[in-house]
């Protein structure tokens, strides 16, 4: 599948001010890949995904979409095939109800009533609620805000999902379940993020981007679990990797292993026990 390739060759991007964010970047995603794509803030992610999306145009280089270059000409066609989920979901709510947002974008395909209602409800169940289909957006909860609007971007049909800190400001359990969505896409995906532990959970493949360059391309476990690397690039091990911020003791197979002092106050000695 071909038009689920996106192929990024030599990019460059600098904003009008001068700033150089985008350098000489190179790589390609193929279908079924889910890509995380990190780095410290300013390194360039948010512009990266502008320029996928062709909210941005390059400076030189260029980005396609299976065979298609992405320009002002094909934005039409790569809109239908790249579907972006915003980091702040009331920037695509925008309908008096849940389910006039989710339809508006089938509308703008000029699909007829029952096709739209089919494609509404199939991305409502996906994301779980159908039962908010005519709530006014304004009074969902953050969670319920992002479902709404992943919602809105799968009763498009992407063949990409593209989405930009999908786990920002939700609370444990909305966090939860918006990984437990992205694991269940059977769509190529991209995935921006702080996130790291959501990251290592939804994405195969990892992306570094330092100061607008890719300073990594590689497996999730590899390049997650590098803590020289991710100190480099201004990021930290994901807390899951990390060592027990209590006792300092490694994580191992079945948790951390611990390492316990005990007093044999008759012999007075130390005893130094390990379990797990």
């Amino acid at each position: 599948m071909s038009h689920h390739k996106i192929e990024v060759r030599n990019l460059h991007f600098s904003y009008p001010d001068g700033h150089e964010a985008i350098k000489n970047m190179s790589f390609s995603i193929y279908h079924g890949e889910s890509v995380g794509i990190i780095g410290a803030n300013g390194a360039g992610k948010s512009t990266l995904l502008m320029l996928l999306m062709g909210v941005y145009f390059p400076d030189g280089g260029e980005v396609l979409v299976g065979d298609v270059r992405v320009t002002k000409k094909t934005l039409p066609m790569i809109r239908q095939r790249l579907g972006m989920v915003f980091q702040d979901p009331d920037d695509q709510l925008f309908m008096t109800t849940v389910y006039e947002d989710v339809a508006f974008g089938p509308r703008n395909y000029k699909l007829e009533e029952e096709d739209v209602e089919r494609r509404v409800m199939q991305a409502l169940e996906k994301v779980g609620i159908p039962h908010l289909k005519d709530r006014a957006p304004y009074k969902l909860s953050g969670g319920e805000k992002r479902s709404a609007a992943i919602a809105s971007v799968l009763s498009m049909q992407p063949d990409v999902l593209i989405m930009d800190e999908p786990t920002s400001g939700l609370d444990p359990k909305s966090r939860r379940r918006v990984i437990d969505l992205l694991k269940s896409f059977k769509h190529t995906k991209i995935i921006t993020s702080h996130d790291l532990d959501m990251v290592l959970e939804t994405c195969k493949r990892i992306i570094v981007i330092k100061k607008g360059e890719i300073a990594a391309d590689g497996t999730a476990v590899d390049i997650l679990s590098n803590e020289d690397l991710l100190n480099s690039c201004g990021l930290e091990l994901p807390l899951s990797l990390q060592n027990c911020p209590v006792c300092g003791a490694s994580k191992g197979k079945f948790g951390y292993i611990h390492e316990k002092i005990v007093v044999d106050k008759e012999a007075k000695k130390e005893l130094r026990l390990t379990r797990e």
